[in-house]
């Protein structure tokens, strides 16, 4: 049985807790050493904590690297059993190769580019030194892993082409939950407008702009639109956040959500989801693809997404999304106006996502598994 040692942000982390999930679903054997930003409860695999880092504290994330690497250095004999060590964000790269040197080891390390963080995207002298530190550790690698092909055209491709192998892992929901059933093709009657069009932002609520929009959406359909949030707010990002949701009646904030419990739950009671992200607008925001559009593609609830982004693209292939242009001030409010008199669009894409198969939402068992083999057949070539 291959031995992982996976090096984590945060142990409380939905998609974090999703990967390892997904490596124990493949048969893989999984030891954290993981930061925390909370009580991360009940964890999969055993873990070793490597100490608490803050949401936005930048320079006492980069402490915690060092303090974390010796950390998990000193649990040698734990991080020595591994066959190779999976680092997922640049920070915790860095973390991993150094516990590595610390512990005196030469175990292979793979590298997850969860995203392309904003200081990777500057011109100026800190972006340059942050791509730098991101090459050097990169080409030492055996293995890249990114969430979206557009941060390797964008960002990997652009600047070190030739010193990677990349494998593309989508945040697809992973096999080895129970996800109930999948939703029929929508009958006739599918596209009727008697209540009120139900519009859903679900996951790492951190998008300022995309949480404007939708107050702005509130205010302007009181009576035909319900806005329904669930997950966790970015309290760095948006700093007032449940006064603007209070003072709105068809806004409603549900907390923290369990997956894959509470996905259909979730998705069973939207009509809509909303898949756009502008927290760094030209970047990475233009080049993810969100777990939102999975989850939602799964139970057939449509996403709307902003034209000329990696999510539009998706959409666009499976023939299953809704795409609005700029200005989204202006065109957004119109496309719920036509949404909310007549269903019939998303009666369609739901039919669409209805007939597209499973794995276009859901990770074919073993997928993780045959890129491990395939990097560490990498490690071993002469």
């Amino acid at each position: 049985m291959t031995r992982i040692a996976f090096f984590g942000h945060d142990a409380a982390d939905a998609a974090v807790r999703r990967r390892v999930r997904g490596f124990l679903d493949d048969g893989l054997q999984v030891t954290g050493f993981m930061m925390r930003r909370r009580d991360p409860g009940t964890l999969e695999c055993e873990n070793v904590d490597l100490g608490e880092t803050r949401d936005g504290a930048f320079v006492q994330r980069i402490r915690q690297v060092f303090a974390g690497a010796r950390r998990a250095a000193a649990d040698r004999a734990k991080l020595a059993a591994a066959d190779v060590i999976y680092a997922r964000n640049l920070d915790m790269l860095a973390c991993a190769f150094l516990a590595r040197r610390y512990a005196g080891l030469v175990t292979p390390v793979i590298y997850e580019s969860l995203d392309v963080h904003r200081l990777l995207t500057r011109s100026d002298l800190i972006g340059k030194a942050m791509r730098r530190l991101e090459h050097s550790l990169l080409k030492r690698t055996v293995g890249l892993v990114v969430s979206s092909p557009g941060f390797i055209r964008n960002h990997f491709e652009k600047h070190y082409a030739g010193d990677y192998r990349a494998f593309l892992v989508e945040n697809r929901l992973v096999p080895g939950a129970s996800y109930g059933a999948r939703p029929g093709v929508p009958g006739p009657g599918a596209s009727g407008a008697t209540k009120p069009l139900r519009l859903g932002w679900i996951g790492n609520l951190r998008c300022k702009r995309s949480f404007k929009l939708l107050c702005q959406l509130a205010d302007q359909f009181p009576d035909q639109l319900e806005v329904r949030l669930h997950g966790v707010p970015s309290r760095t990002e948006i700093t007032v956040f449940e006064p603007m949701i209070d003072s709105r009646a068809n806004m409603t904030f549900f907390g923290r959500y369990r997956s894959p419990e509470d996905l259909a739950g979730i998705y069973g009671d939207l009509d809509v989801v909303w898949a756009g992200d502008f927290m760094e607008a030209g970047y990475n925001s233009v080049w993810l693809l969100p777990n939102r559009i999975y989850e939602g593609g799964y139970y057939c609830t449509p996403s709307i997404a902003p034209s000329g982004t990696e999510t539009a693209a998706w959409l666009t292939q499976h023939d299953c999304g809704i795409l609005v242009d700029e200005p989204l001030d202006q065109m957004l409010p119109q496309l719920i106006a036509g949404l909310v008199a007549d269903r019939a669009p998303i009666a369609e894409r739901a039919a669409a996502l209805a007939r597209a198969p499973d794995n276009a939402f859901v990770q074919p068992p073993g997928f993780l598994a045959s890129i491990v083999t395939c990097c560490l057949s990498r490690s071993r070539t002469p």
